[in-house]
């Protein structure tokens, strides 16, 4: 069943001007971003923009999301909802960018699902934003992408992006308290590759556990696609850390957890990174896992009134294959939500509906208490819709492939 949101405000007014102007052989008022023309028997156009050749692992289960949704939530005033083919980001700025031009050079689209890697959202954004689309995301998670979370623009926010996924701010605080209060550390070192997610994360951390006390020993950056770690390793050990917070993509990742024993000072120290962790194929590992909620239980979207339980049972049923549940109940959640503001928006005159781009912002802007699998959700000014909610799992077993399965060690709610 299809939730109501109440408004402060309503648009009745607006409504019955179009369909004078319309009815009486006018035009329907300009909209300052544009205004989508949904003729008779069309569909509604999204696009999901994911990463499905490069870290096809991130992208290819939200693509997949995103299709179930659409197919949950079903017509919006007579007019089926099509997302055309999936447009690869291939996770990285060049793809960003050639995705999001591909996307606006097609006016009949009227909203975008991505991306999966905040590299490529921070190409991507500009242009969409420019051409007066939205764009919600179930995967970036750069602060620089919306806010510091204290009323300032972070330095890539455009306008017209939203994310249900949680910015990194929350993210870098639950692994600075769990280090310095659950771990009792004192002293860590950090490593990225200079990527806007992995930086913007690791900055973060490094304010959040300096705040409570700690201290942050080094800080190295990677080349993305390294494969020899011992050097940057053996220089951070010179410091002493404790422990060590690295967050890098899985290929990366997975060098690290390999040679960190050979490094004489590193060998016990106690490491904490993303759950991408799980995609490398590794021989033993013990570390700890930070990444969003995954845990949704009988959580319902109130826009379908599909479960994450009775969502994520029918992707495996669907695809033959799991995913992390996190990834599918935040596409899930992301594509509903544009699709509820579409159809609030949508002004249906005989068979052809309008979709005020301007408006449909507002209303993206303007969510609060959607009911989502991933819980209640409510957007603020820049674009920040996710719950905040991170939980750390401890995994020491290569063999298990999801995140489900690892036991949870700490959850941080703000």
């Amino acid at each position: 069943m299809k939730a109501v949101w109440k408004r402060r405000w309503v648009r009745w007014g607006w409504v019955g001007l179009v369909l004078g102007l319309v009815l009486g052989g006018g035009c329907v008022p300009v909209s300052p971003l544009g205004t989508v023309v949904v003729g008779p028997g069309e569909a509604i156009e999204l696009r999901s923009m994911e990463a499905l050749t490069e870290l096809g692992e991130l992208g290819i289960p939200r693509q997949r999301a995103v299709a179930m949704a659409i197919a949950d939530y079903g017509p919006i005033k007579g007019h089926r909802v099509s997302m055309g083919a999936g447009v690869d980001t291939q996770c990285t700025a060049e793809g960003g960018a050639a995705a999001a031009e591909t996307v606006v050079g097609d006016g009949r689209v009227v909203g975008v699902i991505g991306t999966s890697c905040s590299v490529a959202a921070v190409e991507a954004s500009p242009i969409l934003s420019e051409a007066g689309l939205v764009m919600i995301s179930s995967s970036n998670t750069a602060p620089s992408l919306t806010s510091d979370l204290r009323g300032n623009a972070g330095a890539d926010y455009h306008a017209g992006f939203y994310r249900v996924s949680s910015n990194d701010l929350y993210q870098g605080q639950a692994m600075a308290e769990f280090a310095y209060g659950e771990l009792g550390l004192r002293r860590m070192a950090a490593m990225h590759d200079g990527d806007p997610y992995t930086s913007g994360l690791t900055g973060a951390f490094v304010a959040a556990f300096e705040a409570l006390g700690g201290a942050v020993t080094d800080v190295a950056v990677v080349r993305r696609g390294e494969t020899e770690m011992v050097p940057v390793l053996t220089g951070m050990a010179a410091e002493g850390p404790e422990g060590l917070v690295f967050t890098l993509f899985p290929e990366e990742a997975g060098h690290v957890v390999r040679q960190v024993g050979e490094v004489e000072g590193l060998a016990g120290a106690t490491l904490i990174t993303g759950v991408s962790l799980m995609f490398t194929e590794l021989e033993s590992v013990d570390v700890y896992l930070a990444g969003l909620e995954f845990s949704f239980g009988e959580s319902v979207n109130g826009a379908t009134g599909r479960s994450g339980d009775a969502v994520y049972a029918a992707y495996a049923a669907r695809y033959g294959e799991g995913a992390n549940p996190a990834y599918v109940a935040l596409a899930y959640d992301a594509t509903t939500l544009l699709l509820r503001a579409i159809e609030e928006v949508a002004v249906a005159v005989g068979e052809t509906l309008y979709i005020d781009r301007a408006r449909l912002r507002e209303a993206l802007t303007e969510t609060a208490g959607f009911a989502g699998i991933i819980g209640s959700i409510s957007c603020d000014g820049f674009g920040d819709c996710g719950t905040g909610r991170i939980h750390i799992s401890h995994y020491t077993d290569p063999s298990v492939g999801d995140i489900a399965e690892v036991p949870v060690v700490f959850r941080y709610e703000p």
